[in-house]
């Protein structure tokens, strides 16, 4: 992404439309401490979680320019997870959610991310956060069946079932979610997988079919082209199994239903009278000094 197009995106953001110079400053202020420190920062990510940032995290560190990175999407999972779900979190990168889900919510978490090295930084986050018995992290990917899977291992928040082309491989465990979950029955689904979308939910029709599962953030951005998948077909299982499209608002608390998957993520609803009144009633969080 061009500097030009980092900046945009900073000074758009929802929460920095009343401080856009502080996200700016915020920018730069990284730049230059990662220019001159190898070492991580501790940064409180909501009044209640931290997250560790280091230098070559370009998709985390959008949370310390922007408060919540992806602002819709992590807004729904702080406004409508309970202590008592179950969240899971597949394609868990640092941890982003999953710390937003066990340290700022306190409900059991499933975290999944495959590459070792960034594996630990998940570690790490759950660790620093004191929820290790909230979370059960898992270095697998997640697919249709069991057995292992080339995996890319250089490319940071990109990383991804390894396709034709594709260069500095590693092997790594590929499980269902099914099978991972044994009969435990999820809230709420986070799947960011690069492509891979279609294989993981073949590997979680049992989740997918059971009514205790109200809502899935998942990015649809055509990329599961790249194995030769239509991500319309996506769309289309999840409308059978009585999901709708949506849009959130954390502002205003307010869900936009949407003709059809965005670019980015969407959110898929399920029984929309129970999630809006979870939305509704949820205690406020808080991030950059802001009450949401």
């Amino acid at each position: 992404m061009s500097l030009f197009a980092i900046l945009k995106y900073l000074v758009n953001h929802p929460l920095n439309k009343d401080n856009r110079w502080g996200a700016v400053l915020r920018f730069i202020k990284w730049q230059i401490y990662i220019r001159l420190n190898a070492f991580p920062v501790i940064y409180s990510f909501t009044d209640r979680a931290k997250l560790i940032l280091r230098r070559g995290m370009s998709g985390a560190t959008g949370n310390l320019y922007c408060g919540l990175h992806e602002f819709s999407d992590m807004g729904f999972l702080l406004h409508f997870l309970r202590k008592d779900d179950l969240f899971c979190d597949i394609g868990a990168n640092i941890g982003s959610y999953t710390v937003l889900s066990a340290a700022h919510i306190g409900a059991q978490t499933f975290s999944f991310e495959p590459v070792p090295a960034t594996y630990e930084y998940l570690l790490n986050n759950i660790y620093i956060n004191r929820v290790n018995n909230l979370v059960q992290p898992h270095n697998i990917a997640l697919g249709s069946q069991r057995g292992t899977v080339d995996f890319t291992s250089t490319l940071d928040s990109m990383n991804h079932v390894a396709a034709p082309g594709d260069t500095n491989k590693i092997t790594v465990e590929i499980s269902t979610l099914d099978d991972v979950l044994g009969g435990r029955l999820p809230a709420l689904l986070k799947i960011d997988v690069e492509g891979f979308e279609t294989e993981v939910i073949k590997g979680a029709s049992g989740a997918l079919s059971r009514k205790e599962l109200k809502a899935i953030i998942i990015e649809l951005n055509n990329s599961g082209a790249r194995y030769g998948y239509d991500d319309s077909k996506i769309h289309e299982t999840f409308i059978s199994s009585g999901f709708e499209p949506y849009l959130y608002d954390p502002l205003t608390r307010t869900l936009t239903k949407a003709a059809s998957f965005g670019f980015h993520n969407t959110i898929y609803i399920r029984d929309i009278d129970f999630v809006k009144d979870r939305l509704k009633n949820a205690p406020p969080f808080k991030v950059l000094n802001k009450s949401i």
